[in-house]
């Protein structure tokens, strides 16, 4: 008999996934049957076209084990087809060649194993590609996306890496302020809290005052706190930021989105380690340590005004500059696998793929890579294998070279495209200051709102 009927090893017990074995070769396929029923799963097995058709009705597979060599009935088109349904496991011959791993994977199978097969791996691959469908088709893996925690972003090896763990481990235990720079996206944050981590002040708290999503209106109160009556609503004490950090570390994501009115007052906390609630006339004593980050040239901004030195000379006591991604390219797929992993998939990036996020200049930086990553596990579904078309990385990728940035696309692009595209990377570079893209373009700035309005831009 071709096929046969649902095997389980535990009678009496709840069933476990059901996998169809499809494969030529008798003896191949009731040896593999036997060990899957031994641990558990039902097993049906076929041999053509014909016969799948019949199981397929009931019960649907969880998985489905090619076992090669197969009937000619399941064709190239077949097997893709089945791939775009169901999870599929590839059992290649001894005879099989690297090309026929390529052409399986090319169909959209999941995984493939070599004969002669070991049966922990085969177990192991089994489970794995089951769980993961399990995950897509449930819209669990859309949860596990939303509920895991952010993941640290000081993932890699490379020089500039080195050399930025060892600033942090120099001045973390110290009482310095620290001044972190760098781009949007590439881990400022991530940096204040490994300082804290290090530092003597790690059993307390670490609060991050986000100064860009503070109204200005508010930020005194929330950071120095209030009185009751200091102002209209303002019907009890309120204790700030300031306060409740006490004994630890109070980091200013962003500060050069800070007004000058509030610079005055922290400079005054950082001259006299004292401050005074809204409304309040006496003077609070504070322990808390500063960290500030800011993508901006703090200097550039003392020259327009738009910055108090002092306080800057107050923040930069000790100076950190994150570096940007495109600048440590060595890490991209460490952190590419790190990501994967803290999302708890087994899936694997296909050299192709690797690649294009090499190549990618990553604008957004370590942010930017973490959000391609989780499209690309959602993207992928249940195969096991993240290709370039999963990533969704946009067709005109720049890369960093020596003598400024070369853009490539993946078609013959118009002038205005490369215009575009160019406009758009410096403008991510340089923090949207316009005037400074028209310095590096070596134009006017009329010129460059003009530009700015042809590509659609404001």
């Amino acid at each position: 008999m071709h096929f046969s009927d649902v095997h389980s090893a535990h009678h009496g017990s709840p069933m476990k996934e059901h996998i169809l074995l499809i494969g030529s070769n008798t003896d191949s396929q009731q040896l593999i049957a036997a060990e899957l029923v031994q641990a558990g799963y039902q097993i049906t097995t076929c041999v053509n076209n014909a016969e799948y058709e019949r199981l397929l009705v009931k019960p649907i597979p969880d998985l489905i084990l090619l076992n090669h060599p197969f009937h000619t009935s399941f064709s190239k088109r077949l097997i893709k087809q089945l791939a775009a349904e169901y999870p599929i496991l590839m059992l290649l011959s001894e005879e099989s060649v690297p090309e026929d791993a390529t052409y399986s994977l090319n169909l959209g199978v999941a995984e493939f194993l070599s004969k002669p097969i070991n049966t922990k791996e085969l177990l192991l691959a089994i489970r794995r590609i089951i769980d993961n469908a399990l995950l897509y088709m449930r819209g669990d893996l859309y949860a596990n996306i939303a509920q895991v925690e952010d993941p640290s972003l000081l993932v890699g090896d490379s020089e500039e890496m080195q050399n930025l763990f060892s600033k942090i481990k120099a001045v973390a235990p110290t009482q310095a302020t620290v001044l972190i720079l760098g781009e949007s996206g590439c881990g400022k944050e991530k940096v204040a809290e490994e300082i804290h981590r290090l530092s003597d002040q790690s059993s307390k708290q670490l609060i991050a005052v986000d100064c860009c999503s503070l109204q200005e209106s508010l930020f005194e109160s929330e950071l120095f706190g209030h009185e009751r009556g200091a102002f209209t609503g303002a019907t009890q004490k309120k204790i700030g930021l300031m306060e409740h950090a006490s004994g630890g570390t109070l980091f200013f994501d962003e500060i050069g989105e800070i007004s000058r009115a509030i610079q005055a007052k922290l400079l005054r906390v950082l001259e006299t380690k004292r401050f005074r609630r809204v409304g309040g006339t006496e003077d609070i004593k504070t322990d808390v340590r500063i960290l500030a980050a800011t993508n901006k040239n703090l200097h550039e901004m003392v020259q327009r005004g738009e910055f108090r030195l002092d306080l800057l000379y107050r923040l930069n006591v000790f100076v950190i500059t994150a570096p940007a991604l495109r600048e440590r390219r060595k890490d991209i797929p460490a952190l590419a696998e790190y990501f994967l992993f803290h999302l708890g998939f087994s899936k694997r990036i296909s050299e192709s793929a690797l690649q294009c996020l090499m190549n990618y200049d990553w604008p957004g930086n370590v942010r930017e890579l973490r959000n391609v990553m989780d499209r690309a596990i959602i993207l992928s579904g249940n195969k096991l294998k993240i290709n370039p078309e999963h990533l969704g990385l946009p067709s005109g990728q720049v890369v960093q070279s020596s003598t400024g940035v070369t853009l490539a696309f993946d078609h013959e692009p118009t002038i205005a495209e490369i215009e575009r595209r160019y406009l758009e990377i410096l403008l991510v570079r340089h923090d949207e200051h316009r005037a400074k893209v028209a310095q590096v373009m070596g134009i006017g700035e009329r010129t460059l709102y003009r530009l700015l309005a042809l590509s659609g831009k404001k």
